[in-house]
């Protein structure tokens, strides 16, 4: 269990890039990418801003050289647009080349496409071919057919923490010799399904959203997908691979508080991150930066902030939550964000906390709102789902 977690590639696709260099260049500038619904109707979208992919799904499937007959959801294709670049940036040629695994994480899975068609499908038998792309792991057999991978696939959905799950699950399977090399990550599209969804919770917030503002009304949808690409440390020795960073700790709770709630005092993530400091033998004050969930729904920014302040009283470090640069992209959220991670630890960097104004005043907390330049050895990110499924990353150099 002594063996370290490289990160040897990245890869992303999200409303604010189409690759890792357009989206750092994007949190750097302070661009986000929230629009109106363009791809697909919905009697909301003139009511909401999401962070829309400006790509067609026929526009992905060139891009991707898919045939003509093929039965990709757009959350397959958008994921296997992140593993490929994730694959080049690690310059891995040969995906089998060692024990590899591939752990996906989604929500949506195949609903985007087969919500369209399900009360009568029997009368569409040209679409028909999706149904069996319909459930969540099949984003993820497709994805690993595409790559030619041989070895384990899995795909994990615990709401929004799936991403932070599919990378702790890589790193263990590493760390106790099971495998060698894991692409991990989560991938998500909009839908009808989860705009509906979220628009019945009444947490879709018709402005920007606002995390950790007092004034904050709610989150914006979004659609990502994003890959890490984990190898033991033995491997990256043996083959002189360049590291990007390390994965040096992580952690999950549930705090079974309530279905789409987190408990009052942040119970679950407060534990989540107290087990990621454990694993990482750090002290909370070595954090040079916090990627928070920071969904800006009254709950969500209210309960993690009491977590945070449990951790850490008056001494925080600085923080932000970076989806008011690409929405709340559900199960790729923890993937995203972990690329962004790493990027805030390769540039030392803290990224603004968009559209911030007021403080929260039961918790008097300000995260940053311009961009920092400072050193950073440790970024820790947090991602928690409905459930109460919370997880914590730390990344480290």
């Amino acid at each position: 269990m002594s063996k370290k977690v490289a990160i040897t590639g990245m890869g992303i696709i999200s409303a604010i890039g189409m690759n890792v260099e357009e989206n750092y260049h994007s949190l750097i500038h302070q661009k986000h990418g929230l629009s109106r619904l363009q791809n697909f109707d919905s009697i909301h979208k003139d009511q909401i801003f999401v962070g829309e992919i400006k790509m067609r799904n026929d526009e992905l499937a060139t891009f991707l050289n898919l045939s003509t007959n093929h039965n990709f959801s757009r959350t397959a294709m958008l994921g296997l647009c992140a593993v490929k670049e994730a694959l080049e940036n690690a310059s891995i040629k040969d995906v089998n080349e060692y024990k590899t695994g591939f752990i996906s994480s989604t929500s949506v899975g195949g609903m985007d496409v087969t919500e369209n068609y399900f009360l009568n499908y029997e009368d569409l038998p040209e679409m028909q071919k999706y149904i069996s792309s319909h459930d969540a792991g099949a984003s993820s057999q497709q994805i690993a057919n595409s790559i030619g991978l041989k070895g384990f696939v899995s795909t994990i959905s615990t709401a929004c923490s799936s991403a932070a799950n599919a990378i702790m699950y890589g790193a263990r399977l590493i760390k106790s010799g099971k495998l060698d090399r894991v692409i991990v990550g989560g991938t998500d599209a909009l839908a009808k399904f989860t705009i509906n969804g979220f628009k019945s919770l009444m947490i879709l917030t018709d402005e920007f959203n606002q995390p950790f503002d007092v004034n904050r009304k709610g989150l914006n949808l979004g659609e990502a997908a994003a890959y890490l690409v984990l190898e033991s440390d033995e491997i990256v020795k043996k083959s002189n691979k360049k590291v990007i960073d390390y994965l040096a700790g992580y952690g999950n709770a549930n705090d079974a508080f309530h279905q789409t709630a987190s408990s009052d005092n942040g119970e679950g993530a407060y534990l989540a991150m107290k087990k990621a400091f454990e694993i990482a033998d750090i002290q909370p004050n070595q954090i040079d930066y916090i990627n928070v969930h920071g969904t800006a729904t009254n709950n969500n920014d209210l309960t993690e902030g009491r977590a945070l302040l449990r951790i850490y009283e008056d001494n925080l470090p600085n923080f932000s939550s970076t989806k008011p640069y690409t929405g709340h992209t559900l199960a790729a959220a923890a993937g995203i964000e972990a690329v962004f991670s790493l990027l805030s630890l390769q540039n030392n960097v803290v990224y603004p906390n968009l559209n911030f104004q007021t403080p929260i005043e039961e918790l008097n907390i300000f995260p940053t709102t311009t961009l920092v330049k400072k050193d950073i050895q440790y970024v820790l990110s947090n991602s928690f789902g409905f459930g109460g499924n919370c997880s914590t990353l730390i990344f480290s150099k």
